[in-house]
């Protein structure tokens, strides 16, 4: 992998990290476009490393606060009940199936599950269920003739059964195109929470999952085409152009629909679908030479 290629695979992933739109399957689409090697599930993992310091930067006042909560809620009897320990034990709990999942299916993650079809498949339906779990959220919020405003939950409504459900969609995200955001989001949003408490705890959830993925991956670093330096670059150049990302987009949420990112995944869905079809593009590009 060449400097000026671990410099746009960083910047794809810092942009698409956060977005509803898969940072994974934008990074295997833009080697597979560009006639590059697949990167690869370790490349993608460690890279993800870089997003998630951005989030960790960016939510900082949140997540001490939560971590104080909880390891005072060890030895005080009185904390059990506080809501910020609550939410430790909720995002520890949330992050089991994708820990168990994404360690069973391992080889189809680095295997079969890049293959461009697959991709394209999980963008259009992911996409779809996006776009009706927002447009129920924002029929709660504005009623409407017939009907009146529905007060929609928030991260003080979260329990075990809740948190486990966001567990499952993100462990979803493990097939590129799913997208980690995207299916946590819609999780909650499909469960009657805020646009706003959906995507704060889908990113506080993403914590112990992508840094737990990238260590892991870190032995794989070197093998192939991958080297240690171009990763390191990527992964700053993530970071940098993340946290922007995260905080434009926490932003965007609170006043804003997601069907700008619903019809886009829809269109690059149909568009890869076309290439693929007519033979412009393989659903293996850049496998082999991996």
């Amino acid at each position: 992998m060449s400097w000026f290629e671990s410099f746009v695979l960083g910047l794809v992933q810092g942009l698409t990290e956060f977005l509803p739109i898969s940072s994974s399957a934008h990074l295997r689409l833009t080697a597979a476009f560009a006639g590059w090697h697949d990167p690869g599930a370790a490349f993608t993992a460690i890279t993800q490393i870089g997003t998630e310091a951005a989030v960790l930067i960016y939510f900082r006042k949140d997540i001490a606060r939560i971590l104080s909560a909880w390891f005072r809620s060890l030895t005080d009897r009185a904390m059990r009940g506080d809501h910020d320990a609550q939410m430790c034990w909720l995002v520890i709990v949330g992050s089991i199936p994708i820990g168990v999942l994404g360690l069973t299916l391992k080889d189809q993650i680095e295997g079969p599950f890049r293959d461009l079809r697959l991709i394209a498949t999980t963008l259009i339906v992911m996409g779809v269920v996006l776009g009706v779990a927002d447009r129920l959220a924002a029929r709660d919020e504005a009623g409407g003739r017939h009907r009146v405003v529905k007060e929609r939950k928030t991260l003080k409504d979260l329990g075990v059964k809740d948190g486990l459900i966001y567990g499952f969609c993100q462990a979803m995200a493990l097939i590129p195109g799913v997208s980690r955001s995207g299916a946590t989001i819609s999780g909650g949003l499909l469960m009657g929470y805020t646009r706003e408490s959906a995507a704060r705890y889908s990113f506080l959830l993403a914590i112990p999952a992508v840094l737990a993925s990238g260590a892991y991956e870190l032995k794989d670093v070197g093998e192939g085409h991958v080297s240690w330096g171009p990763t390191i670059f990527a992964t700053l150049v993530a970071f940098f152009v993340g946290y922007a990302v995260i905080a434009w987009f926490m932003r965007f949420i609170t006043t804003k629909s997601f069907m700008p990112f619903v019809i886009y995944r829809i269109v690059l869905g149909i568009l890869l679908f076309a290439l693929i079809g007519m033979g412009v593009l393989s659903p293996h590009a850049g496998e082999s030479a991996g």
